[in-house]
């Protein structure tokens, strides 16, 4: 079973890096973004200042590069399917769920290797790393890049396009990401949209991420309206398992139609 789903995990790294426009688009778009919109936001934000809301807005293109590096890797699935190689795979002597988990522990590995980079740039806006506070990072950085990966694993295993899959990524993932601190504290959001936001999975990701940086260190922008780093690390890892648990469903309970 093992043998099986790091041979797929292997798989997925090798088709990425002999892919360079994904490896620059996926960790480039996030620092234009953060980039853009930090400079353009600034001026709005922590008292007028540019490196306030710069800081603040780092650990969600963090997040942004989880989401996008995680959720697209998962688009091999539907191109699988349509070369023929995951028929190939269905029939082997394998179970659905070493498939799942090797697809998963794939896309994790990259989503984590993009993020780590990113971290590496925490310095220039003066957040300080610990050995502890660096580590705890790393770590939320794998739970919510699991967690992404298998929601993006349960969306793709139903899509025949990647129209369709690019449809649902617009329609519903991106406004969790937008929903979930990245851009503005819930503090600051209309009654309703701040319990969207507290019911937003997604939220405790980035919630984590963000505490984990300034564990032990310098005051957080918006720190008392996100929730603490043990339950944040709690709800990230039920998350994880809640759509890694629910994509080997999908997949163990679409035999016929996978084969067609």
């Amino acid at each position: 079973m093992l043998l099986a789903a790091f041979s797929l995990s292997h798989r997925e790294l090798i088709r990425f890096f002999r892919q360079p426009n994904r490896v620059v688009g996926a960790l480039a778009t996030p620092i234009v973004f953060w980039l853009l919109i930090g400079a353009g936001m600034g001026r709005s934000f922590g008292g007028g200042t540019q490196r306030g809301y710069m800081e603040y807005f780092y650990p969600g293109t963090v997040l942004m590069v989880l989401l996008f590096t995680a959720i697209f890797s998962t688009i091999s699935i539907i191109e699988d399917r349509r070369e023929g190689f995951l028929q190939s795979v269905l029939v082997a002597p394998v179970s659905r769920f070493s498939i799942v988990l090797g697809k998963t522990l794939g896309g994790t590995a990259l989503a984590s290797m993009q993020g780590v980079l990113l971290l590496m740039l925490a310095p220039l806006i003066g957040i300080r790393f610990t050995i502890l506070s660096a580590t705890v990072a790393v770590l939320a950085i794998l739970v919510v890049s699991f967690a992404l990966t298998a929601l993006g694993i349960c969306i793709a295993w139903r899509m025949s396009s990647t129209q369709g899959f690019h449809a649902i990524m617009n329609l519903f993932l991106m406004p969790m990401w937008f929903l979930s601190g990245a851009l503005f504290p819930a503090s600051g959001a209309w009654t309703g949209l701040q319990w969207v936001m507290r019911l937003n999975p997604l939220s405790y990701g980035l919630a984590a991420i963000r505490r984990a940086l300034y564990w032990g260190g310098a005051e957080m922008a918006g720190a008392s309206s996100i929730p603490s780093l043990p339950t944040s690390l709690i709800v990230s890892a039920c998350f994880a398992a809640a759509t890694f648990v629910l994509a080997s469903y999908i997949a163990g309970g679409r035999v016929s139609a996978d084969l067609q």
